[in-house]
C-alpha cells in the first residue's frame, strides 16, 4: 500500500504526540518520586532527631526494636524510591541518547543540502544570468513562474538556514539536559549507597537486640500482652463515652436511644461535611512527629506470632510535644484518672478524634475548638524517654485509617 504525503503528516503527527505525551508522563512520574524521597528523608531526619534527644535514656528493649523496625522500614522504602528514580533517569537518559543521534543525522543531512544550495546560488548568483534566465522564457507567463521559483527558492533556502539554527539549539539543549540527567543518577546512585551502609547499620543492631529478646521470648510476651490489654480496657471506656453522647444526641432529637449513629443538628451535619471535605487534608494532632505503628491487624514488630489490632495510629514525638485538634469540633470527653494516662475526645458532626496518652489537658467538655488548637501536652514516659501519643479517628463508633485522613501520614 502507497502512503500519500497526508497519511506520512498523519503518521509523523501522531508520532510526535506519542513521545510528547511519554515525556510529559516520565516528567511527573520523576517529580512524585522526587517529593515522595524528599518526604522519607525529612521523616529519616525526625527519626534521628528523636533518637538524638532521647540517646541519654535507656529505653527498654521493646521500644528499641520497635525504633529499629520503624527506621528499617523507611530506609528500605527510601532505596526502593531512589531506586525507582535512578531507572527512570538510565530511560530518560537512553531517550535522549537516541534524539542526540537522530538529530544529528538530521543536520548532517540539512547542513550538505544547505551547502549544495549555496554552491548552486553562488554560481547562478550574477545578476546578468538571473536576467539571462527571465530574458529566454517563452512567454510572460514562463517568466513569472521563473520569477517565482527564483523567490521561492531564496526562501528555502533562508528557510534550511533557519531550520539548522533551530536544529542545533535543540541538539546544545538535549545534550545540557543529559549531562544533568547523568550527574543526577549519580547523586542518586551515590546517596543510595550511603543510605544502605545506615540500613545494614540499623539491621545489625536490630539482630542482635532481637537475640538476646528471643532469649527471654515468654516475659517480653507478658509484657507485650499486658500492654495490649490496658489498650482494650482505655478504648471500652471511650466507646462507652461515644454511646453515651450518640444515644444523647438521638434523644434530644427525640429518636431511638438505641441507635448507633449520631442524630446531627443541622450545624452538625454542616460539620461533618466539611470534616469529608478534608479527608486526605487534616493536619497532624502533634506538630512534630513520625508514625511507629499503623492502622489495623497486623504481627506485632517484636514477637510476630503475636496479633495486634490497632484502632489509631502510635507517633512518636518530641518531649513536651503539645496535641493540637485535628479539626474544628466540641470536646465531648476528657478523662484523667489514676488508672490511666489522660485523654481527650472530640466531635466533628459523626466524625470522632480521639487522643491518648496525655499528661495535662488544656479543654474540658463542652469546650468548642478550632484546628491546630493545643488540647493537651504528651506524656513522656521517665523510664524509656519515650512521648507517644496515640490517635484515633471513628465515624460514629467505627474507626477509620487515619493516614486515609491525615496529610501525608
Amino acid at each position: 500500500m502507497i502512503l500519500g504525503k497526508s497519511s506520512y503528516k498523519i503518521i509523523f503527527l501522531l508520532g510526535f504526540l506519542l513521545c510528547s505525551s511519554l515525556s510529559f508522563s516520565q516528567n511527573n512520574k520523576q517529580k512524585e518520586l522526587e517529593t515522595r524521597r524528599q518526604e522519607l528523608r525529612r521523616e529519616i531526619q525526625k527519626i534521628n532527631e528523636l533518637r538524638t534527644e532521647n540517646k541519654t535514656i535507656a529505653k527498654s528493649k521493646l521500644s528499641l526494636i520497635e525504633d529499629f523496625n520503624h527506621k528499617i522500614s523507611v530506609l528500605d522504602n527510601l532505596i526502593k524510591v531512589t531506586n525507582r528514580q535512578a531507572n527512570l533517569l538510565t530511560r530518560e537518559i537512553n531517550t535522549n541518547q537516541s534524539k542526540i543521534t537522530s538529530l544529528r543525522d538530521e543536520l548532517k543531512q540539512l547542513k550538505a543540502e544547505y551547502a549544495a544550495m549555496i554552491v548552486k546560488s553562488y554560481k547562478s548568483k550574477n545578476q546578468q544570468s538571473r536576467i539571462m534566465f527571465l530574458l529566454s522564457s517563452n512567454n510572460f507567463k514562463q517568466a513569472y513562474k521563473r520569477v517565482q521559483y527564483m523567490q521561492q527558492y531564496a526562501d528555502h533556502q533562508k528557510k534550511q538556514g533557519e531550520t539548522i539554527k533551530v536544529k542545533t539549539k535543540e541538539l546544545q539543549d538535549i545534550n545540557t539536559n543529559l549531562l544533568k540527567q547523568k550527574e543526577e543518577k549519580n547523586n542518586l546512585i551515590a546517596e543510595n549507597k550511603v543510605t544502605q551502609k545506615s540500613l545494614e547499620s540499623e539491621r545489625k543492631q536490630q539482630q542482635a537486640l532481637m537475640k538476646e529478646i528471643q532469649s527471654n521470648i515468654s516475659r517480653y510476651a507478658n509484657q507485650i500482652k499486658d500492654k495490649e490489654k490496658e489498650a482494650r480496657r482505655i478504648d471500652a471506656e471511650i466507646n462507652k463515652i461515644i454511646r453515651a453522647a450518640i444515644a444523647k444526641s438521638n434523644k434530644k432529637a427525640g429518636k431511638s436511644s438505641s441507635s448507633k449513629t449520631f442524630a446531627l443538628t443541622p450545624e452538625g451535619l454542616a460539620l461533618a461535611k466539611n470534616f469529608e471535605a478534608n479527608r486526605g487534608k487534616l493536619v497532624w494532632p502533634v506538630s512534630k512527629g513520625v508514625v511507629q505503628m499503623g492502622y489495623g491487624k497486623q504481627p506485632h514488630p517484636v514477637i510476630k506470632s503475636l496479633t495486634i489490632n490497632s484502632n489509631g495510629v502510635r507517633i512518636a514525638t518530641e518531649k513536651g510535644a503539645k496535641a493540637r485538634a485535628v479539626f474544628n469540633g466540641e470536646v465531648i470527653g476528657v478523662v484523667a484518672n489514676k488508672n490511666v494516662n489522660p485523654f481527650v475526645i472530640i466531635q466533628h458532626g459523626n466524625y470522632i478524634t480521639y487522643y491518648k496518652n496525655l499528661s495535662k489537658i488544656y479543654v474540658k467538655a463542652g469546650d468548642k475548638v478550632t484546628t491546630k488548637q493545643d488540647i493537651g501536652e504528651v506524656f513522656t514516659n521517665p523510664s524509656t524517654g519515650e512521648t507517644i501519643l496515640s490517635f484515633v479517628i471513628s465515624k460514629d463508633t467505627d474507626t477509620q485509617n487515619p493516614s486515609s485522613w491525615i496529610y501525608k501520614m
